[in-house]
């Protein structure tokens, strides 16, 4: 799946991966291949993306999260 996170300054990742976990309000979310559509309120906490050379790791202030037909954009504080 293609995963975007985008703060209002820069982006921070864009790219394949095959499982993302953010911090949703009520708890962790993790996303992988084929989700439902989904979308949620962030936390702050660390975004955690595993991608075919490994896991990165990103920390954010809160934000809001979108899942549609495998693609996750991450608008991030």
């Amino acid at each position: 799946m293609i995963v975007d996170i985008i703060t209002p300054d820069n982006s921070l990742f864009s790219g394949e991966a095959s499982s993302v976990i953010v911090p949703g309000i009520d708890g962790s979310l993790g996303i992988l291949e084929n989700h439902a559509p989904l979308i949620s309120a962030l936390k702050k906490g660390e975004v955690k993306v595993t991608t075919p050379k490994g896991d990165e790791l990103f920390e954010i202030n809160g934000g809001v999260a979108e899942v549609v037909n495998n693609k996750v954009i991450i608008l991030a504080e």
